[in-house]
């Protein structure tokens, strides 16, 4: 707020005027007489004996309400948490071990699988050699039979082929005599000749 100088110059001599009624009497806002006015109570030298009574006595009775209060529910708390680390510590250990148990279980389970599937490999390698080598069997015996079968076919057809040979070679044999000759020779004659001939 603003306030004008002619406003300022007629309120300061009032206010000079109210401060020297009351100099003499009281003090305008405390009510103590001015010749009270001397050195602040807790700066008094003749107070300090009372003070250092009052401070141990207050020290004291702090320090009782520290030793008997709180400081026992500090440590309560303090042993609570280190019974409470305590135990998460122990089941931490614990369910470490039941964890590295486990492990342990799991590697020797795997170990076992790997040797369980090693051996079952090999068992089905075995069975399937030893089925090739049934099959390999079955199917040489089956072309032995065919060979056998089809070189008696041959021989037959081979012996049946010399029969015609020797029928065709007397027929032959016979058709030249007459045609070189003129004249018909006997079948024995030329049977004869032929067997001759071919042995």
């Amino acid at each position: 707020m603003f306030v004008t100088s002619a406003f300022a110059q007629e309120s300061a001599p009032a206010a000079d005027t109210s401060h020297a009624a009351t100099e003499g009497d009281t003090h305008s806002g405390t009510g103590v007489p001015a010749e009270a006015h001397g050195v602040f109570p807790p700066f008094d030298p003749a107070t300090f004996p009372s003070q250092l009574l009052w401070l141990a006595i207050s020290f004291g009775l702090f320090y009782l309400f520290l030793k008997r209060v709180v400081m026992p529910r500090v440590g309560g708390i303090i042993d609570v948490r280190n019974d409470r680390i305590s135990r998460d510590l122990d089941q931490a250990a614990r369910l470490k071990a039941e964890a590295d148990a486990a492990v342990a279980a799991y590697e020797q389970e795997l170990a076992e699988a790997k040797k369980n599937a090693n051996s079952i490999g090999q068992q089905a390698a075995d069975a399937a050699k030893a089925d090739a080598e049934a099959a390999r069997r079955k199917v040489e015996t089956a072309l032995d039979e065919k060979l056998g079968e089809a070189e008696a076919r041959i021989s037959s057809i081979k012996a049946n082929a010399m029969k015609e040979v020797s029928g065709i070679a007397e027929d032959t044999t016979s058709a030249i005599v007459e045609a070189l000759f003129g004249g018909k020779a006997s079948k024995a004659e030329i049977a004869a000749a032929v067997k001759s001939v071919a042995g």
